[in-house]
């Protein structure tokens, strides 16, 4: 089992950058994969970024943040990150991390997570 917590969230405006980071419990965080999901207000939770587990070898991107998002990990700290440049108000959500033991290639189906953080909220102003 593994416990998620969000930090770095916060107010940018649009054109600047934030980093959010995820911070992971637990002596196997190598061995899940990791996402960032976000939910904006009334609408789905939806799928950003996902890195496959032990080395992070293989990443996968939403369309919409592709080329503006990065997910990295570092297995040594249990932490995995998520760089995000040049926002825009749309990726004005709420930021979940979240964690899976099972998957062997990145995923962007929500139900393949067992675990979730309680999210880290980012807004972009324009």
């Amino acid at each position: 089992q593994v416990q998620l917590v969000e930090s770095g969230g916060g107010l940018v405006q649009a054109g600047g950058s934030l980093r959010l980071s995820c911070a992971a419990s637990g002596r196997t965080f190598s061995s899940y994969a990791m996402a960032w999901f976000r939910q904006a207000p009334g609408k789905e939770r939806d799928f950003v970024a996902a890195i496959t587990k032990w080395s992070g070898s293989t990443t996968y991107y939403a369309d919409s943040v592709k080329g503006r998002f990065t997910i990295s990990r570092d297995n040594a700290k249990n932490m995995v990150y998520l760089q995000m440049n040049s926002l825009k108000p749309e990726d004005t959500a709420v930021y979940y991390c979240a964690a899976s033991a099972n998957l062997w290639s990145p995923s962007s189906v929500r139900r393949s997570y067992d675990y979730w953080g309680q999210g880290t909220q980012v807004t972009v102003s324009s």
